[in-house]
């Protein structure tokens, strides 16, 4: 399976920027999709409302899924790679 992955960088409440992306199938290529997503996750870490728009989330690449992400596509059809400030 191939999936693209969406880079992904939100200011927090406290005013530090999350950096995370948010890795779905090739085919989704609706962004309101995408950010919907985005939103859902940021919801997990009680930074609801927090801006998510082009100006937070690009399409970076496409890559082959790796075991770990795949079981999480499956289930809620994305996964969310966490780099720098998630917590």
């Amino acid at each position: 399976m191939k999936v693209a992955v969406w880079d992904t960088y939100v200011t927090k409440k406290d005013g530090n920027v999350m950096h995370f992306d948010i890795i779905a199938p090739e085919e989704i290529k609706d962004t309101t999709v995408i950010y919907s997503y985005g939103r859902d996750y940021l919801k997990t870490k009680g930074q609801d409302g927090q801006p998510l728009t082009s100006k937070e989330c690009s399409f970076c690449h496409i890559e082959t899924v790796k075991p770990d992400w795949e079981k999480s596509i499956n289930q809620q059809g994305y996964f969310i790679y966490e780099m720098e400030n998630c917590n």
